[in-house]
This record gives C-alpha cells, sequence and structure tokens, in this order.
C-alpha cells in the first residue's frame, strides 16, 4: 500500500466545481489501495481578499493577528473537500496545521516549521480515511498560529510527504509544470520536463512562484520526488529530483525575474571589525532576509554597506536601519524600484561564456546592469525594475530557451541529418564507383597478361 501526499492550490480549489474535481482525484487514488493525504490553499484569491480587510483596518496590523486571520482561508477549503469527498461514500476527515502537530519556530508571517508528529496522521491514513490538511500553517510551541509565508502550502505539501516518507508527493496548479521562463511575461517559454533540486531551489529563491524555496530544500534534504503538475488534467508535469549527468550538458534551464526588491545603503559606516556583524545581526533579529550585500571601503577610515531585501520588508528595515544610523553616526539611502533578472542551469559548472553570453544580450537591450552577483549554477543582475520583464526576455532568448528556438533547431538538426546521411550515400556511392573502376582495370591487366604468356609460348617451344 502505498502513501500518496498531493497538494491543490488556491486556483484548482478556486470554486465548488473545482473542489469536487480534486476530491475525485484523491478518491481515484484512495480506490487504488493507496493512503492518500491532501493538502489544499485558500479558495482562489480568497487570502488577498483578507490581507485587503486586515489593510482597511490598520496601515501596520500585528503580525500574529495576521496569522489568526489568513489561517481562516484554508480551514474553508479543508471543510468543504472533506464534505466532498464524503459525499462520493468515503471517508475523510479534515484537519487544520495545529491538529496533525506541525510546530514550528515564532516568526509570525513567516515561520519555519520545526517538527511533524504524524502519529495522529498515520492512525487516521491507517483506518482508510482521505485526510485533508490545511496547508500554509502550524503553531509554536506555546500554542500561537503561525503562517509559513506566501506559497507555505508547498512547504506545508513536502514537509508532511517528508514526514510519512510518501511514494508520490504531487503539487497540482494551474499550470503544466516548471517553465523555461514564466509564461505570463514569455509567451513562448517551454516545460522543462525534469530539473535538479539545486536548479528548482535557485529558481524559487529568484522569482519562480509555483514553488516556495523551503519546499524544495525540505524535498532535497529528505529525497522526496516532487511533481508539479496540472490538475486540469492527466498529463506528466515537471519532477523535480537529484541532479543527473545529462542535465550538465543544457547550459541554462531556466530564467528568473524577481521585480519587487529594494536596496538599503548605508554610508559613512566606520571600516573596523565587527560593524557588519551588529548590522546584520540587529537585521536578522526583526526577520527581516537580506538578499545580495556588497561592502567598500574609503580612504578616509569609512566603509559603504548596500544590501538587498524584498520590497515587502522595507518599512520593517527602515525601522532596524534608522536605530542604527544613530548609533554609528552614518546615514542611509533607500531605493525601492529594483529587479533582478537571473540565469540558472548546473550546466555552468562546465561551460564557459555563459556570463559573456548574458551581459551582451543586455547590452544589445540597453539594459543597465547595477550588480552582479553569481553561483556555481547562477548569474543575476540588480537593475531598474521597469525593465525586469524585457530584462527577461532579452536573456531567455539570448540561451534559446523558448519553443520557436527549440522548433528552429530541431529543424536545423534534421536537415543537417538529412545532409550528412545524402553526403555519406554520395560517398559511399562513389567509394563503388571507384573501387568498380579499380576491380575493372585489374582485371583487364590480368586478361592482357594472360593473353601475352599465352602468345609467348609457342615461341619458346620453336626455341
Amino acid at each position: 500500500m502505498n502513501t500518496i501526499v498531493m497538494k491543490f492550490g488556491g486556483t484548482s480549489v478556486a470554486d465548488v466545481e473545482k473542489i469536487h474535481a480534486a476530491a475525485t482525484r484523491a478518491v481515484t487514488a484512495r480506490k487504488k489501495g493507496h493512503r492518500v493525504a491532501v493538502v489544499v490553499s485558500a479558495m482562489g484569491k480568497e487570502t488577498d481578499r483578507l490581507v485587503d480587510l486586515a489593510s482597511q483596518i490598520s496601515k501596520a496590523p500585528p503580525h500574529r493577528e495576521m496569522d489568526q486571520l489568513l489561517v481562516a482561508g484554508e480551514q474553508v477549503t479543508i471543510a468543504l473537500m472533506a464534505m466532498a469527498i464524503e459525499q462520493m461514500g468515503h471517508q475523510a476527515i479534515s484537519m487544520t496545521g495545529g491538529q496533525i502537530g506541525i510546530v514550528t519556530d515564532e516568526a509570525h508571517t513567516k515561520a519555519r516549521i520545526r517538527s511533524i508528529d504524524v502519529q495522529r496522521l498515520n492512525e487516521h491514513l491507517d483506518a482508510g480515511r482521505i485526510v485533508i490538511v490545511a496547508g500554509f500553517q502550524g503553531v509554536t510551541t506555546d500554542g500561537h498560529i503561525t503562517t509559513l509565508g506566501r506559497g507555505g502550502s508547498n512547504v506545508t505539501l513536502v514537509a508532511i510527504a517528508a514526514a510519512l516518507s510518501a511514494d508520490e508527493c504531487d503539487n497540482f496548479t494551474d499550470v503544466d509544470g516548471i517553465f523555461t521562463a514564466d509564461p505570463r511575461v514569455v509567451p513562448n517559454a517551454r516545460k522543462v520536463e525534469a530539473i535538479s533540486y539545486d536548479e528548482m531551489l535557485e529558481l524559487a529563491s529568484l522569482g519562480a512562484n509555483v514553488l516556495h524555496h523551503r519546499a524544495v530544500e525540505f524535498a532535497k534534504k529528505y529525497d522526496v520526488p516532487l511533481h508539479v503538475r496540472n490538475s486540469g488534467h492527466n498529463r506528466k508535469g515537471t519532477l523535480i529530483v537529484h541532479e543527473t549527468e545529462s542535465m550538465e550538458r543544457i547550459v541554462v534551464r531556466g530564467v528568473a525575474l524577481k521585480d519587487e526588491l529594494a536596496r538599503v545603503t548605508l554610508s559613512n559606516t566606520p571600516d573596523q571589525p565587527g560593524i557588519a556583524a551588529k548590522v546584520f545581526h540587529r537585521i536578522a533579529s526583526h526577520d527581516v532576509v537580506v538578499d545580495d550585500i556588497i561592502q567598500t571601503t574609503a580612504p578616509d577610515g569609512t566603509a559603504t554597506i548596500s544590501f538587498t531585501v524584498d520590497l515587502a520588508e522595507l518599512p520593517e528595515c527602515r525601522k532596524v536601519v534608522a536605530k542604527l544610523c544613530k548609533e554609528l553616526d552614518c546615514s542611509a539611502l533607500y531605493e525601492d524600484h529594483l529587479a533582478k533578472v537571473s540565469a540558472v542551469g548546473v550546466g555552468m559548472r562546465t561551460h564557459t561564456g555563459v556570463a559573456e553570453r548574458m551581459f551582451e544580450s543586455l547590452a544589445k537591450a540597453n539594459v543597465n546592469i547595477q550588480n552582479i552577483t553569481t553561483s556555481e549554477i547562477k548569474i543575476s543582475c540588480l537593475i531598474e525594475q521597469k525593465q525586469g520583464k524585457k530584462a527577461l526576455r532579452t536573456i531567455h532568448e539570448a540561451f534559446d530557451l523558448g519553443t520557436d528556438a527549440v522548433t528552429d533547431r530541431s529543424v536545423r538538426q534534421v536537415v543537417s541529418g538529412r545532409r550528412k546521411k545524402a553526403a555519406k550515400k554520395t560517398k559511399k556511392s562513389k567509394n563503388r564507383k571507384k573501387a568498380s573502376k579499380k576491380t575493372a582495370t585489374s582485371r583487364s591487366k590480368k586478361t592482357a597478361k594472360k593473353h601475352t604468356k599465352k602468345a609467348a609460348r609457342p615461341k619458346d617451344k620453336q626455341s
């Protein structure tokens, strides 16, 4: 008996009809004898609606109360899903994150899972029930409700699959899988059949919104093969798995855009050991995630520290930096109009010229690069926000990632193959003709020689 964990995103449970369709998938798997757990998100745009309600009440609502509010969306979906399955004649039970034992840290609105107690989950699964779990949420050790951040239902999916040692882990969404770029921005983006954990982790953290990067971290750590599929049909999607040797043949697997970034620059900070540590310790203590960091020094004994954060984190970051400026007697500059475009691929480890190609394409498109960061398998450029989509399409085309490019390349390969075959045939034909001529010449020489010998014999006798 296999264990299957599947997750349905907001668009896949947006209305009653789609909830019935998702319930049918779960029941079909149960009929085959599998143990089935289903993770669901809030219906459609319900989370956005709740966020909007909170903003009408308060400009800066407390994070704890936001968590209390936002978990309501998933709790509606789990109850409706359980009802749909019961209506189909099968046993189901709905459970919140806290009820199945998902324990998190205390970072409200972006909590991290610390542990999962799957005893209750296993009891229900062994009893033949389909368990419907509210994604995106958990509880602290003292019982406070927390949420895992945008895309947190993906984290719930993989965490439960890992805890149950699931045989299948399916993430059902409204797209066919992982694409070489966001198809809403790049129309000819191509679906990827398989992608490595490392590539997906980079793409997820660099702006690809199909999966939360912590979900990919869990999948890699606990060796959970993750299948991203479309809930609207039964075709295969994209498998996220361990890296294979063949993956290195593709230099760039995909490109991503993070278009809501802010940069904070601290000028005239003391150029002394421990200053950078103090700055980033203080920022981390307020749960602000820092992206790129650059530090430069000046001859007058001061330094400039620049770093980027998500635009949503900027208000909290401002509060922290304002206090730091007073303590360090420095000044701060805030820029809220930046984006980051990136190219990702494990093939970069073994191929040269990737950076040159990317920079050249951006230069031709008149996109100015403000900062460059790299890792073993990615290259990222900080640019103006208004040029983000243009830059994404540019580098996607530069690395021939689109469906058009693949088709053109395939046609060229076919034509080239035919030409090679034709050339081989011509060569063989020529070789045959040469061999035939050579054989004919050799035969005539032998015949002539034979006749000469025969003609000479009577003379020998006469002598």
